[in-house]
Parts: structure tokens; C-alpha cells; sequence
């Protein structure tokens, strides 16, 4: 009986591990970013002033973070637009990672999100790497275009999922090639999948992802994710012409 009963326990608790693999997930992640990224006081004062401040938690992950920063030193970028500020926790990662004279353009529609991420990117001593500039991103990029402020080579997409299709188009236009193109929460929890889902998110990636995939300027693969989280992935494109 006692055998029995072991067993039994032990499925639960296999059952339980099953059903909840957000916590694996996470420890995996733990682990990992506690041997190869050892996120610096100056970052994690970021992201604590950010949640102090009200802001959703949806940065990016330090991993993310360090793979946004090792994209930047590997392209070799010298300009960045970013679309989606938020408290500016992504922006340092890529702006730490530019060469000297290097510069990085970041858009933000809240003007909360735009106050946090200026005391944020100040308190990183980047306040003249960084231009920020306030309003919604559909306006404020053919702005960009009309001033040349490009071309850019490093792009990273993190804003409203709606519009994601728009964005990438002018992304697109304000490339350079061989420029870098990462757009990332595109795989909503699997929901990507399923063409009958209504929610505008989903269905504003899914249109992204018709239009990446028909786009003749560009090569792109999607890459599914899971850790602190949980599930997602981006796309990462790169502008061949």
C-alpha cells in the first residue's frame, strides 16, 4: 500500500509539473541568465523603477535584453530605431552596445512610459545616445522619413500588436540592407496559430506575418520562446534589398 500510495503521489506531483511549466520554465531561465548575463545594479534599478512606477510588466526578459545587446555588437549597428519605449529597459540594452557617435531613436506613445524611461535612460548617464520622441508611432515614423533620419540598420518592433504590420512596413523603408529587423511577441501563447481567434493582438500579428512573409526586400524566421514570460517568440528579419 505504501508502494501504492508513492506512485500515486508521484503522478500528481508529475501531473502537477505538467500543467504548470511556467515554473520549469523560469528556473531554467534563472539559472542560466545568473551564469552568462549577471544583470548590473544600474539595470535592475531600472526595471524596479519602472514597476514602481505602474508599469505593466512586459519588458523585455534580461535575456531578451542581452540577445537585443549582442544583435547590436554582431550587426555592427550605428543606428537603432526602436518602436515602444516603455520604461526604457530594452533601449539601454541596445544603446549600450553602440560605438562611439552611434545614436538610437525610440518611440513612445504614454506619455507616463516617456517620463520613466527619461529618468531611467539619465540615470544610465544615455540621455545623449537616445532621442525619445512622444506620440503614436504611426505618425511619428513618416516623420522619421521625411527629416532622414535613417537609414537605420538595427529595428526592433515591441509597441502595439495591432498595427505590427504597419510598423514593419516603414521599418522596411527606413532600412538599410543587410539591416536587422526583430519584432517580437508574435507567437501570443499559441494563439498565432489559430486563424478563427478574434482578438485584435492576434490577428494584427498574424496580418504582420502575411506581410513579412510577402515582402520581397526581406528573409525572416520566427523564433518560439518560453521562460519568465512565458510562451512567445519573435520574428527576426533581415533586409536583403
Amino acid at each position: 500500500m505504501i508502494l501504492n500510495s508513492t506512485k500515486e503521489e508521484l503522478g500528481r506531483v508529475s501531473s502537477d509539473q505538467k500543467s504548470k511549466p511556467e515554473t520549469k520554465w523560469t528556473a531554467v531561465e534563472d539559472y542560466l541568465d545568473g551564469l552568462l548575463i549577471q544583470e548590473d545594479p544600474a539595470l535592475a534599478a531600472v526595471r524596479k523603477a519602472s514597476a514602481a512606477a505602474g508599469l505593466p510588466d512586459i519588458a523585455v526578459s534580461p535575456s531578451q535584453g542581452k540577445l537585443l545587446h549582442l544583435l547590436v555588437r554582431m550587426r555592427g549597428a550605428r543606428r537603432i530605431l526602436e518602436i515602444g519605449t516603455l520604461g526604457g529597459y530594452s533601449t539601454i540594452w541596445m544603446a549600450r552596445a553602440l560605438p562611439k557617435a552611434g545614436h538610437l531613436v525610440t518611440l513612445e506613445f504614454v506619455p507616463r512610459h516617456f517620463e520613466v524611461a527619461k529618468a531611467n535612460l539619465s540615470r544610465c548617464g544615455l540621455s545623449n545616445v537616445v532621442e525619445q520622441r512622444l506620440g503614436p508611432a504611426i505618425e511619428l515614423l513618416p516623420q522619421l522619413a521625411k527629416q532622414k533620419k535613417g537609414p537605420f540598420d538595427l529595428i526592433f518592433i515591441d509597441a502595439d500588436k495591432e498595427q505590427t504590420a504597419e510598423y514593419f512596413a516603414w521599418a522596411v523603408r527606413l532600412s538599410a540592407p543587410g539591416a536587422a529587423i526583430l519584432v517580437d511577441n508574435v507567437i501570443r501563447d499559441g494563439r498565432v496559430a489559430d486563424g478563427k481567434d478574434g482578438d485584435p493582438r492576434v490577428r494584427g500579428i498574424r496580418r504582420f506575418l502575411r506581410a513579412a512573409a510577402a515582402e520581397p526586400r526581406v528573409t525572416a524566421t520566427t523564433i518560439q520562446t518560453v521562460g519568465s514570460k512565458g510562451y512567445d517568440g519573435f520574428t527576426l528579419a533581415v533586409v536583403t534589398r
